[in-house]
């Protein structure tokens, strides 16, 4: 159950008009890294996580919900830096006063130019928000990640929130109003707070690497190819021991002759881990074990409901209430 609050969840304010920057902001209102790719994002993933994982649900939920609300701040700023735009292309005998708000006939055509590569934004919507990135390319479904696996969903989502982050900084750089800097800046930094909160709901899930159940052949987990010529240089991803596994790295300076040597590598040795292929088809029958009753265990047989009301007056205990929540209904 979704209750719109009228009040915006930051007070975001404009100094002046800027058409060209709210053209610009469109990119974070209907582009790939934006603020609904996002909550649709959290929202459809939420849903594989009722049962097995109630707890990342709900944080799923309340993260969907808060992206949606700062969607609500990124169309109202950019409605706020169109004033008086939309009204002024509606009068057909206001030419001059369109001219005058966008700051005379060098402006104007520097808007028209604009419009030449986001004509949707001007000629369809009269400069409201629309579902577009700045260059006017429709919002797709196919920005939205959700594999059905949390391990990769958070991983996902945390990927979004880095990129939702470096959008709003390269942002702030093309707008010297103070108030929308403000505003620019609070929604980078709930950016950064989902990140951690991604981060830490991830590391509650274990193990939850490699990503799924299947495990990684320990012929070739550790191996580094050399696939380029001149200097050799080496680093902790290909030098020491790997973050995650803990093997050693095998660094194969010349691929070409080793793949020859190995006929294609279907010979190549396990080094540098005591992984053996016995013990990891022993581990992905007991997780994919383990995951199967997880998810089995916490899913209904028969009749289901997703949510659980109340009679009115009464709290899912039985003490007395409002009715108004019921269990489940916070978000469902």
């Amino acid at each position: 159950m979704f209750y719109h609050v009228k009040d915006l969840q930051f007070n975001a304010r404009v100094s002046r008009p800027d058409p060209f920057f709210a053209n610009l902001l469109l990119q974070q209102f209907g582009g790939p890294n934006g603020e609904l790719k996002a909550a649709l994002q959290y929202f459809v993933q939420a849903f594989g996580a009722k049962d097995p994982y109630p707890d990342k649900y709900d944080m799923l939920m309340d993260i969907a919900t808060e992206e949606f609300s700062h969607l609500e701040i990124v169309g109202a700023t950019i409605q706020m830096l169109l004033a008086g735009v939309n009204g002024k292309l509606k009068d057909e005998t206001e030419e001059a006063e369109i001219m005058k708000l966008l700051g005379g006939k060098a402006a104007k055509e520097s808007v028209i130019h604009d419009a030449m590569v986001n004509p949707h934004f001007l000629v369809e919507s009269a400069g409201t928000p629309i579902l577009t990135d700045s260059r006017g390319v429709p919002f797709s479904g196919t920005y939205i990640n959700a594999n059905g696996d949390l391990s990769v969903d958070l991983r996902s989502n945390m990927g979004a929130e880095s990129r939702a982050k470096i959008v709003y900084e390269y942002l702030m750089k093309f707008t010297d109003d103070p108030y929308v800097k403000e505003t620019l800046r609070f929604l980078m930094t709930r950016e950064v707070a989902h990140f951690q909160m991604f981060e830490a709901a991830l590391e509650t899930i274990q193990p939850n690497f490699p990503p799924g159940q299947r495990q990684a052949d320990p012929r070739y987990s550790n191996t580094y190819f050399n696939m380029s010529s001149g200097a050799e240089v080496r680093g902790p991803w290909n030098d020491g021991v790997s973050t995650k596994l803990q093997e050693t790295w095998q660094y194969i300076e010349d691929p070409i002759a080793h793949v020859a040597a190995t006929s294609g590598l279907v010979n190549q040795p396990i080094n540098g881990t005591d992984r053996t292929a016995a013990l990891m088809e022993k581990i992905e029958k007991d997780l994919a074990r383990e995951r199967s009753e997880e998810v089995l265990a916490a899913t209904p047989a028969g009749e289901n409901q997703w949510s659980e009301y109340t009679l009115s007056g009464e709290m899912n205990d039985g003490t007395p209430g409002d009715g108004r929540v019921g269990k489940g209904s916070k978000k469902s």
